[in-house]
């Protein structure tokens, strides 16, 4: 059964944290600030996300389910992310269920820290990957125009 997220007072802590340290380029090199504009609201909203990279192909990947990053940036189409003082526009294109496999396959492997939160180990099938889309969705990030 996977772990449910929670934002607490102690997860907002580590986000700041995360938010502080990619802001200065300090880190995994996979770890940005992802901004995007409430969808309600107007605000602009900063979180920190994890991006994926294969074969010339960037995306992101909503690791601890559909939160309200995944809402605004589906309201929105485009995010903005930054790491260490460079900071790029991009449009989000949300992935179905068989193109996220992969992604999601490479994200489990490389981002250990999020594991409990999938439904998913390291033999699962492609088929089983392809059903965690529906709770971790993937967006790939394509350049705007």
């Amino acid at each position: 059964m996977a772990k449910t997220y929670r934002l607490n007072a102690g997860t907002r802590m580590i986000n700041r944290v995360f938010h502080t340290m990619t802001r200065f380029g300090i880190g995994k090199a996979y770890r940005h600030n992802l901004t995007v504009r409430g969808r309600k609201s107007g605000r602009l909203y900063v979180t920190p996300v994890d991006v994926m990279t294969s074969g010339g192909e960037r995306w992101v990947v909503a690791a601890y389910g559909v939160s309200n990053w995944v809402r605004n940036a589906r309201a929105a189409g485009e995010i903005g992310l930054s790491r260490g003082g460079r900071s790029e526009s991009v449009r989000v294109v949300e992935l179905g269920p068989e193109e996220s496999a992969p992604v999601l396959r490479q994200y489990w492997r490389e981002v250990p820290v999020t594991r409990p939160y999938f439904d998913v180990t390291g033999a699962s099938t492609d088929e089983e990957f392809a059903a965690e889309a529906a709770r971790h969705p993937v967006f790939r990030l394509e350049p705007v125009a």
